[in-house]
């Protein structure tokens, strides 16, 4: 079905189009197929009713509005039922499809669009990952938002009270740098009569001890994975790789057959949070891990990805997924995670720790995590209560006056 006859098509020809596309191309399972029509085979009704005799997307996101008032649906059921909506439009539209659809990004206006991309560009020259800079610009888009909020009527116009009160509502107040540095760049560039920068407060990040789990805690996590399951064998390979290795999840789900060089059991990847190219020895329970997972887990599909969907569509999987399984698996073991945190990033944090505990040089366990700043890891070392307790120094005995105050008599002035 091309565009033009989607456009002419009547509602149950589009329906009865979509469904063989999800099946034929993206390999859809029967009851999930069922539960878009039962969804979506109501909305002719909604159309008879109001007079409309072709589908467009505005009628589907109209149907959804009407149909989630009238009836005070849970918020799963209204997911639900705008995801099936968000299919057919893409299907109507001609779009790519994509897993999980992108949330539109609310524009400013264009004087303020313009300044962010110069930021943009200037935080790309000076090494920025491009998941930093989209970051960034989330938390200035917020941020200038509350300034227009505040009466702010044009970027030149910018004054010192909008920029205090705006500061004052971000919650992150690690993002006042990123503000500052913005600031400042409008001042440079002489967009602002005035260095705002200087008004924004700074705030010095307080230092957390990382959570940590003992070799035995890990271990119990590891043996509670059903094994014998499609999605045991993935999940057990992934954990294997963070708890082993320590690599973040990012590299995990990012993983890639090509990656995988058994021949010499190692695994060969570009870290996606440094951009640097990392060499790991592939333990023998990972490699069988793996190769267990590729030969009787892993769908049959063209996806490079190691890691993927159990179900149609047979896509990467994201982190979300990866951490989602990890907090699944330590409450399936029984481990008390009060107060801890409980991702898969605690399994790199176990593994630095117990690396460094044992006296391996720091400069080997940061070689092996990938690190790039050498002082990334010494942290860890704070952990070690034992070894720390080594170092202590004696407690002098008390004399002169200081004696006699602790004996209840005399002043220390």
């Amino acid at each position: 079905m091309n565009q033009k006859e989607k456009r002419t098509a009547s509602f149950d020809e589009l329906l009865i189009g979509l469904l063989l596309f999800l099946k034929k191309e993206k390999s859809y399972q029967p009851l999930t197929l069922h539960n878009y029509n039962d969804i979506l085979c109501r909305i002719p009704l909604y159309m008879k009713t109001h007079g409309i005799d072709f589908y467009t997307p505005d009628v589907g996101m109209q149907y959804y509005e009407r149909y989630c008032v009238e009836h005070n649906l849970k918020i799963c059921t209204q997911k639900a039922i705008l995801r099936a909506i968000n299919r057919l439009n893409t299907f109507y539209s001609g779009k790519e499809y994509v897993v999980q659809q992108q949330k539109n990004i609310e524009l400013l206006p264009e004087e303020y669009e313009l300044v962010l991309n110069i930021f943009d560009a200037k935080c790309r020259e000076s090494g920025n990952k491009e998941i930093t800079v989209k970051r960034k610009t989330i938390l200035l888009r917020c941020f200038l938002n509350d300034c227009i909020d505040l009466g702010c009527t044009s970027i030149q116009k910018l004054q010192a009270s909008q920029v205090t009160r705006a500061c004052l509502r971000v919650g992150n107040k690690d993002s006042w740098a990123v503000i500052r540095a913005f600031l400042q760049l409008l001042a440079v560039m002489e967009t602002t009569e005035t260095d705002l920068s200087t008004l924004v407060p700074y705030h010095k990040r307080s230092f957390k001890v990382p959570s940590t789990y003992s070799v035995d805690e890990i271990l119990k996590v590891e043996n509670v994975i059903d094994r014998s399951t499609s999605i045991g064998k993935r999940d057990y390979a992934m954990l294997l790789m963070a708890t082993r290795l320590g690599m973040r999840s990012g590299d995990i789900v990012n993983i890639t057959l090509d990656d995988l060089d058994f021949a010499h059991d190692r695994l060969v990847f570009v870290q996606q949070k440094t951009g640097e190219s990392l060499v790991l020895h592939l333990l023998l329970e990972i490699k069988e891990a793996l190769e267990d997972y590729i030969s009787n887990g892993r769908p049959k599909t063209s996806e490079r990805r190691v890691f993927i969907r159990q179900h149609a569509p047979y896509q990467r999987i994201t982190t979300s997924v990866l951490r989602f399984e990890t907090t699944r698996y330590f409450r399936a073991a029984g481990i008390d995670i009060t107060g801890k945190k409980h991702g898969p990033h605690t399994f790199r944090s176990s593994l630095a720790s117990s690396m460094v505990n044992d006296g391996i040089p720091y400069e080997a366990v940061r070689k092996i995590l990938g690190h790039s700043d050498p002082n990334a890891i010494k942290h860890y070392a704070k952990l070690n209560i034992e070894r720390l307790r080594q170092c202590a120094i004696e407690v002098p005995e008390p004399s002169g006056k200081f004696k006699e105050f602790l004996q209840g008599g005399g002043h220390l002035c």
